[in-house]
Parts: C-alpha cells; sequence; structure tokens
C-alpha cells in the first residue's frame, strides 16, 4: 500500500507549532488518503541552554520584549496576536500561566513514545500542558505523569529519564534540520521531498499533501512557502 510520511520539526515551547499541528491535522482531515500518511514528529529546541525551569516571577510577555528588545507594550501585542490566531484554529493558548523551561526530556520522551505507537498523542499531551495549562514540562516528573496520560507506561519513561537513552535520536533530529537549514519551526517536509516553513494554513499543506502524493521523486525539493514560526530569537 502506497504511504507518505510528513516529518514535522517543532518544539513544546513554541506556539506556532501548536498552531501548526492543528492547521496540518485540519489538512489530513480532507485528504482522501488520510490512513496512508504518517506524521512523526522530530524535535527541535529554540534554547537548548534554557533550565528545566525559568523564573516564574517574569511574564512571558517580558521574555519576548527582551528577546526582541522591544517594548513590552509590543510584546504584549504580539501574544495578543498570537492568541487570538490560536483561538481561531480551536486552541487557548494562556501565556500567563506558561512556565518555560528545557524541552530535551521531553523530546527523549517522544522518542520513546514514537517507538510505542503513541507518538501524536504525547505530543498534543505536552503541548496542551505547556502552552495551555501551565505545567512545568522541563521537570521529569511532570513528563512521567504527562506521558502516563497520554498511553506510556510511567515507569518505563521514568526509567528512560534517569539515563540517556534517546540522545541520540534528538540529536540526530537536530542536526538534520541544521542539515536542511531549518531556522525556526514548525517546519514540514513532505515525502522527504517538499518543505513547508512556519504555521501555514490548511488550505497550503493540503495542496502540498496532495502534490506529494502524486509525484514520485528521491531528491528534496526546496520550501513552497513560509508562516509564522518561532526561532531561537523569538515567535512572530
Amino acid at each position: 500500500m502506497k504511504k507518505l510520511r510528513v516529518d514535522v520539526w517543532s518544539d513544546i515551547a513554541c506556539p506556532w507549532c501548536y498552531v501548526g499541528k492543528r492547521r496540518l491535522e485540519a489538512a489530513l482531515a480532507r485528504f482522501p488518503h488520510r490512513d496512508s500518511v504518517e506524521v512523526v514528529w522530530r524535535a527541535f529546541e529554540l534554547d537548548p541552554s534554557a533550565k528545566r525551569v525559568l523564573d516564574a516571577d517574569v511574564s512571558y510577555a517580558e521574555r519576548l520584549a527582551r528577546k526582541y528588545g522591544a517594548p513590552l507594550a509590543k510584546a504584549e501585542a504580539m501574544i495578543r496576536n498570537m492568541t487570538d490566531v490560536g483561538a481561531a484554529d480551536g486552541l487557548s493558548l494562556r501565556f500567563d500561566k506558561v512556565r518555560p523551561g528545557n524541552t530535551f526530556d521531553a523530546h527523549r520522551v517522544l522518542h520513546l513514545a514514537a517507538e510505542r505507537g503513541v507518538q501524536g498523542a504525547v505530543k498534543e499531551r505536552l503541548l496542551r500542558a505547556y502552552m495551555t495549562e501551565g505545567e512545568a514540562i522541563g521537570e521529569p516528573e511532570v513528563l512521567v505523569r504527562l506521558a502516563g496520560e497520554a498511553g506510556l507506561d510511567p515507569a518505563e519513561v521514568r526509567a528512560a529519564l534517569a539515563g540517556d537513552v534517546y540522545t541520540r535520536e534528538v540529536r540526530a533530529d537536530e542536526a538534520e534540520a541544521r542539515a536542511l537549514g531549518v531556522t525556526g519551526v514548525p517546519f514540514f517536509v513532505f515525502a522527504g521531498r517538499y518543505g513547508v516553513s512556519g504555521a501555514q494554513p490548511a488550505e497550503p499543506l493540503l495542496r502540498v499533501l496532495q502534490q506529494a502524493w502524486d509525484e514520485a521523486a528521491d531528491e528534496p525539493g526546496e520550501a513552497l512557502a513560509e508562516g509564522a514560526a518561532c526561532g531561537p530569537e523569538g515567535c512572530a
């Protein structure tokens, strides 16, 4: 049976990645070959040097203003825009609750989830926990609980986080992103050929899905479009 793979580089600490996930799902819901599509979530850390949990006394708006060297009012306007866009896609983005932190272990958990066949569910649970519920996803025990809620064995998650398993896989994802020239996420690669940068609306994603399905090629192509994305310097 013909299969189509979609690789998506994204980070948990990325509101546009959550929006991009919803828009990809909307495109897939309209795609006639949905059952033949495999979505694989790949690791990308927006801030690899971040502590497990950052200072909760500093607001998201203040952090954003510092990243961009912009007035606080401008950062607050950016947050309102992201919140409104998220709401239009059915998401409640609660930047007032967000507890930023390191996402490396979350990506390791997602690799475990891929091996157990529940990566999509775990990805959704972690994004919702971070962007809506204010969970500190840099904390190992928080990850254990959330992953358990999404279908993983908590004891297996705890054991994985106590060691260094899936470290190599996360680093390989990040190395491939660098090789592809990915500087912001989400970044989608359809059938290893078509790259789409940013949280594109569902319609362009659907068109690329159909094109990737219809065409057979061995060499990767150029990015077809760019949309809103998060990068090391912030989300815009």
